[in-house]
């Protein structure tokens, strides 16, 4: 389906009719006679678009449209008017409507483009408002993502799952490209020209998790000032990712099993269910399955999502790669922050080769981004990170620790090349002050630079 329309009409045949011509049109149509009913249906159901006539017996189209304004994701309003209330239509597209038509309808192609218009200006909005909140900037070419002998068969397997509705679930280690896969998947699909929504189930707190996913009413609970949209209405259309499913608490593991089961859910605090039009892929670097048998995770759950798993390789077993990797990201931070690079000596490339890369792809990314900052004409050995020539026998760093070690002493050379202005260096390593701030203070360095 293209949208979901309330009609909202009190003639009959002319309710039919309109009816007909946006049904054709591939549009989901709901009907009321007049303006009571056309706000019960609002409060029970979502809908993208409202078409009303301006006029009708109890409550007028006008009272309908000012009655929707405080729900969080308001439906755009179309009206219909006879030609001597125009005035009203004008003052109704002031107050946000967004345009009338004056009945009878001169030509029907005139209604369905401006519902066409409308429908494409709701889903680039729904975009922007995912994208917003996504951490990614984007992807890096599919030749890349699938770099290494190791990924030949994931790529296959993500091409034939692309096109169909299964859920999905990406097994593999922290780093190794989990949400650059199932982005993939996304922009594959036909679900490409709506919204891929990421949410990491371990970043959020528990208390908050439930409203993330499914949004919450005004006076939910302490703090909810307004009704808000979760990511499963942000990706009405297209497809929400679940990174860290693993990490999901119990309890709400059964609200997301029913979302998987029945396709409606309801906000926090609220009663109205609303339709889920959405693909999910999860991800995890957990054994499900153990995880079941241990009773941490709902085998109901896991066999709804588990439909089509798919396994990432480690780093380290598609060394392959690496080389291709190095280059796209040499080539990448070195115009990010200003330089001509010349390339990588054959002892950098060397000893990154020999490393067993435990942070996978993102410590590879990490590396690359502070090589890129310290070199001044080719990567070379003595600018890697020590932790690449770690000697046999010596215990490990925890890749943690090796990710925030290099991101500590990017931040102190990008500072000090900047005379300490904070502003200067946030954007030249691409992140707000407030992030920037809230890493000096994480790191200690407040009081340093």
């Amino acid at each position: 389906m293209k949208g979901r329309i309330l009609l909202v009409e009190d003639d009959e045949t002319f309710r039919s009719f309109l009816r007909t011509i946006l049904e054709d049109e591939g549009y989901e149509v709901e009907t009321a006679e007049e303006g009571v009913t056309g706000l019960r249906l609002l409060r029970q159901e979502d809908f993208d678009l409202v078409i009303s006539d301006l006029k009708m017996p109890g409550k007028g189209g006008l009272e309908l449209f000012r009655e929707t304004r405080n729900n969080p994701s308001p439906p755009q309003f179309i009206f219909l008017t006879a030609f001597g209330r125009v005035d009203e239509a004008v003052a109704a597209m002031k107050e946000g409507a967004v345009d009338f038509l004056t009945k009878p309808l001169a030509d029907p192609d005139t209604l369905l483009l401006l519902v066409k218009r409308t429908m494409e200006n709701q889903s680039r909005t729904r975009d922007y408002l995912s994208l917003k909140e996504s951490e990614a900037a984007g992807l890096p070419p599919e030749n890349l993502v699938f770099a290494g002998h190791a990924m030949e068969e994931v790529q296959k397997l993500v091409h034939n799952v692309a096109a169909t509705t299964a859920n999905v679930l990406i097994y593999g280690e922290s780093g190794t490209g989990k949400e650059l896969v199932a982005r993939t998947i996304h922009l594959l699909s036909p679900r490409n020209r709506s919204a891929f929504v990421p949410l990491n189930c371990a970043a959020i707190p528990e208390n908050l998790l439930e409203s993330e996913l499914f949004g919450h009413e005004k006076g939910a609970f302490t703090g909810a000032v307004q009704a808000r949209q979760g990511k499963f209405e942000l990706a009405r259309g297209g497809t929400i990712f679940l990174d860290e499913i693993g990490e999901m608490p119990l309890a709400l593991q059964a609200k997301l099993l029913r979302v998987l089961q029945e396709r409606v859910f309801e906000r926090v605090g609220g009663t109205r269910e609303i339709k889920a039009d959405v693909r999910v892929i999860a991800a995890t670097n957990r054994d499900l399955k153990r995880e079941v048998a241990e009773r941490r995770f709902r085998e109901d759950l896991f066999y709804r999502l588990n439909v089509f798993p798919l396994q990432l390789p480690p780093l380290r077993e598609r060394k392959d790669a690496i080389p291709r990797l190095t280059d796209y990201f040499l080539h990448r931070f070195s115009q990010q922050v200003g330089k001509k690079l010349s390339g990588m000596e054959d002892g950098a490339r060397e000893a990154m080769l020999a490393y067993s890369w435990p942070g996978n792809v993102r410590e590879l990314q990490n590396v690359m981004e502070r090589a890129a900052i310290l070199a001044t004409d080719r990567i070379t050995r003595d600018i890697l990170p020590g932790e690449l020539f770690r000697k046999e026998g010596e215990a490990p760093l925890q890749s943690r620790d090796v990710l925030k070690s290099t991101e500590r002493e990017i931040i102190v050379k990008v500072l000090r090349n900047h005379g300490g202005n904070r502003r200067l260096a946030a954007e030249e390593l691409g992140i707000s002050r407030r992030t920037l701030q809230y890493r000096l203070k994480e790191y200690g360095l407040l009081e340093e630079v």
